[in-house]
């Protein structure tokens, strides 16, 4: 009994440490805005050592973003000009020798381009 009493801590103590290493983002701010648009996600092991690569995902195609600035608890990117309006998942490609892709519990909207008002008005 004393054994597994012993083993369970030290099976949860493992997975707290392995938990504590892995990326997770928790926000994005903000929470969406038109191609070009930069946005900023917050959360815990997001540093280079981490997080090799961004993604967002429509779940059918995942298009990788220009990062601008990696910290270890945030992510500054900009909103790339191939990508369709939508609700789109962030993706995480971690760092090492044996890279993940982990999806993450965080979604942006890009919204619709607003047409041009001089090429509206010159084509009246």
């Amino acid at each position: 009994m004393r054994l597994m009493f012993v083993t369970s801590l030290f099976c949860f103590g493992l997975a707290g440490a392995l938990s504590a290493q892995t990326p997770q983002m928790n926000d994005v701010q903000p929470n969406g805005g038109k191609v070009g648009a930069v946005l900023r996600i917050h959360g815990i092991s997001l540093g280079k050592a981490k997080v090799d690569e961004v993604y967002l995902s429509d779940h059918t195609l995942d298009m990788k973003v220009k990062v601008l600035d990696q910290k270890d608890d945030t992510i500054e990117f900009r909103i790339p000009p191939s990508v369709k309006p939508g609700r789109l998942q962030l993706v995480v490609k971690t760092a090492g020798k044996q890279p993940l892709i982990l999806e993450q519990p965080v979604y942006i909207t890009v919204e619709e381009p607003k047409e041009n008002t001089e090429i509206a008005a010159a084509s009246k």
